[in-house]
């Protein structure tokens, strides 16, 4: 532990022997074809006799379609097709969206979650429940034809009163939005210990109460949601290529809504311009473009607008809670009672559950909170369906308790340093069971916090701080320490598998998708190390059903802890192997051959030695070149299923001055040490974190998707959604401590959302901080100008 990694410099692979590779920041392999223009995204594939598929939106938040005329687009020169729920329910394909089963299943578990999932069709059943919810489809012979076509549709719509509050939604007298979901009630769930919790409130020497509304974002990558379907009829084979975070989890989608045979579907992910969590999900787009192919015969490609992104891509973080903390006097905190309430929109999308309910799954953050309980009852409203964004539940859990812990420490008159170490998860209590459904594997909190704290000087920003005041300026200091929960585990394997070919070069494939996180580099360094080859020698496959039978995808800082170990696993049966052909070629006993820096010798006779490559070289060579009963070749396949989560965590700082007369917010200063495990490449790691912190940065300052009381998206573009710039981003200082995860060979942890979920309480307790000699004691997400001043105004 204790290791600093943030002085390094980026060293290219092909410069550094194979045993130094592991723990370099080796520069990324992905960049080169970034940089020069050979990137290809989906919208750059191009077939011949291609066509485009455009989506018609619901106009309204919530309305009864009474009808729809197609007949005047279906007319229109260039346009093939046109087509309704009605076509889809014709044809053989069943036709509905994957929906999520907070369940799991089991009737008994519905019964106890009160959960509602109803159906969600390609394209809208007679009721649209949401603003842009497909309700007809358009093929032409270009994309603007597609487009303009749109406008030829004509839907006769029956408006409905919408609601777009989740406790709103919840009241006798709320519009319904599924007639069968009573109250707008989706789920319900909780955990914890109820009893405690209420106990610790009646015990208490202080019970401190905290209300907070989690602004709702919208993911937003580069790249825009796009498809394009191919269907060979000959062979009743289906081609997807699109812009996804699971190609195994799509292909599984596309078989399920389409009706078709997996094996006889295969899904590639070429470049992919971001993907944040909001494109591990099937979307109408996507799915119906191969319902197309498959009815045309030709080629169909969809690309969604930024607007219909805004409008129909999932949403997140929306998340209403009411809290309140038994504490004690010295700052303790021995329970809370949470009530979260979360607007899953208008559909219970995959993952729509179990985003909501990590909140309380992972609600006492770093500390011990003996007597903790979470109720959560997520609402059906008239919005785009809520699920995974960059964090999944973790960044609201975070944000909750790290509220919760600045509030305390205000109430109480504590420094908030010391409310934090007052209550952490000691560093000899782990594997900890923190009551909530999670076991924390390995933590060292004081010490990141400790770390961060020597990097901003806190003691003299405090002297700064007090100095300022004296002169009418207002600075602030905010922390937040986090633990977050990566690899979904167990029962999400991924699988691995190390090819050596007989030239010596090796053949890297997982089930996982490339979406700009450097994968290849990593896992090209896993592996090189592990053979001893060079790192130019490996190729990395991924992203694509015909190359990997199986796999689950990008998401939840899962591809190291997962993918890594499983490519790991299999280049060591591959050592293994080559283990026994040296052994044979040097007539000496299994046991007593090494193997380091590619090469294979025996104990005690160093000069008796085999390189790695004169290995391959027999393991080619035929079965009479090897040991008895061994067939030819090298390579080796894994499915590693971890069995637990990993946890990393850190602490992040941010240094504020913010000017209470025009509510304007400059970030002096943004410190982060985060400990992620064993790191592969601190480049890589570094990179993440910056990325991270800047999504959580316009979280807190700038984002926020509104709804009017219609069910009208008012944020629909980026013209009216705010997101950071350069200019809004300070310079993250950064660095690290190493704790290695106890339950996999890398030690590795997980890193991509670790800067959105620690950003926004940074920031947001840093502008409180700022503002306490105000009186200003909370403010909602996110922290606009106008909403600081009205704030300090106000108090």
């Amino acid at each position: 532990m204790g290791s600093d990694r943030s002085d390094f410099q980026t060293i290219a692979g092909d410069a550094l022997r194979p045993d130094e590779l592991l723990g370099s920041a080796v520069q990324r392999r992905e960049d080169p074809h970034l940089l020069t223009g050979d990137a290809e995204y989906t919208d750059d594939i191009g077939y011949p006799d291609e066509t485009h598929l455009a989506l018609l939106g619901s106009q309204y938040g919530h309305a009864t379609v009474e009808s729809i005329d197609v007949s005047e687009a279906r007319a229109m020169d260039g346009v093939l097709a046109v087509y309704t729920w009605a076509d889809i329910r014709e044809s053989s394909a069943p036709g509905y969206l994957p929906t999520d089963d907070p369940a799991g299943g089991s009737t008994e578990s519905d019964a106890e979650t009160g959960a509602t999932v109803p159906d969600h069709p390609l394209l809208a059943d007679g009721r649209a429940v949401y603003q842009g919810q497909p309700l007809a489809a358009v093929v032409a012979e270009d994309r603007y034809t597609a487009h303009d076509a749109l406008d030829g549709i004509d839907v006769d719509y029956d408006r409905r009163d919408a609601v777009v509050d989740p406790r709103e939604a919840t009241t006798a007298d709320a519009p319904s939005v599924h007639d069968d979901a009573p109250a707008n009630v989706a789920f319900t769930w909780d955990t914890g210990d109820e009893a405690a919790a209420e106990a610790a409130l009646d015990a208490a020497d202080n019970v401190v109460e905290l209300d907070l509304e989690i602004n709702r974002v919208v993911p937003t990558a580069m790249e825009p949601r796009a498809a394009v379907a191919r269907y060979r009829a000959a062979d009743d084979e289906l081609a997807v290529e699109l812009s996804t975070q699971k190609p195994h989890g799509m292909q599984a989608d596309l078989a399920e809504t389409l009706g078709l045979p997996d094996h006889r579907i295969r899904v590639r992910a070429p470049d992919v311009g971001g993907g944040f969590g909001a494109k591990l999900f099937p979307y109408t787009g996507y799915l119906l473009a191969g319902w197309c192919a498959t009815r045309l015969e030709r080629p169909v490609k969809w690309v969604a607008p930024r607007t219909e992104d805004f409008l129909s891509m999932i949403h997140g973080r929306h998340h209403l809670v009411e809290a309140e903390a038994a504490v004690d006097d010295d700052g303790t905190i021995r329970g809370f009672r949470a009530e979260t309430t979360a607007p899953v929109g208008g559909f219970l999308v995959p993952a729509g559950s179990g985003v909501p309910t990590n909140l309380g799954l992972m609600a006492n953050g770093q500390y011990d909170v003996p007597g903790a309980y979470v109720h959560t009852t997520g609402v059906f409203t008239n919005t785009a369906p809520l699920s995974a964004y960059r964090g999944a539940g973790r960044p609201e859990a975070t944000y909750f308790i790290e509220r919760l812990i600045h509030t305390v420490a205000r109430e109480l008159d504590l420094d908030p340093v010391a409310v934090r170490r007052t209550n952490f998860i000691p560093e000899d209590a782990f594997p900890f069971e923190t009551g909530l459904g999670r076991t924390y594997d390995s933590g060292a909190y004081d010490e990141t916090l400790t770390k961060v704290l020597e990097m901003v000087d806190y003691e003299a920003f405090r002297d700064r701080q007090a100095a300022a005041r004296e002169e009418g300026r207002y600075l602030g200091i905010g922390l937040s320490c986090y633990v977050e929960a990566c690899g979904n585990a167990p029962g999400m394997y991924e699988n691995g598998v190390v090819h050596v070919k007989p030239s010596g070069r090796v053949v890297v494939r997982v089930g996982t998708a490339e979406i700009g996180t450097g994968h290849r580099t990593g896992y090209t360094q896993i592996v090189a190390d592990e053979l001893g080859v060079p790192f130019e020698d490996v190729e990395v496959r991924e992203g694509d059903t015909a190359a990997t039978d199986e796999g689950n995808g990008t998401g939840g800082s899962r591809a190291m802890a997962v993918g890594g170990v499983a490519v790991k696993r299999s280049a060591e049966k591959v050592v293994e192997k080559a283990r026994r052909i040296a052994a044979h070629r040097l007539e000496a006993a299994e046991a007593d051959v090494e193997f380091e820096g590619g090469e294979f010798f025996v104990t005690g006779a160093p000069t008796r030695t085999i390189t790695f490559a004169e290995v391959v070289e027999t393991a080619y060579a035929g079965t009479d070149a090897l040991p008895d009963g061994m067939e030819p070749g090298l390579d080796a396949d894994t499915y590693f299923d971890p069995s637990n989560y990993t946890f990393p965590f850190g602490t992040h700082a941010a240094v504020v001055e913010v000017d209470p007369t025009t509510g304007e917010i400059d970030i002096e200063r943004y410190v982060a040490v985060d400990d992620v495990g064993t790191q592969i490449n601190p480049s890589l790691v570094e990179g993440q974190i910056h990325g991270g912190v800047a999504q959580g940065i316009g979280q807190a300052l700038q984002e926020e998707a509104v709804y009017d009381d219609n069910g009208n998206l008012l944020t629909g573009s980026l013209q009216d959604y705010a997101m950071p710039t350069a200019v809004d981003v300070p310079e993250i200082e950064w660095a690290s401590t190493v704790t290695p995860c106890p339950h996999n060979p890398l030690g590795v942890k997980g890193v991509g959302e670790a800067g959105a979920i620690a950003a926004p309480p940074a920031v947001v307790n840093a502008v409180l901080d700022a503002l306490a000699p105000l009186g200003v004691d909370s403010i909602d997400m996110p922290l606009t100008a106008e909403r600081v001043w009205s704030a300090a105004d106000a108090a």
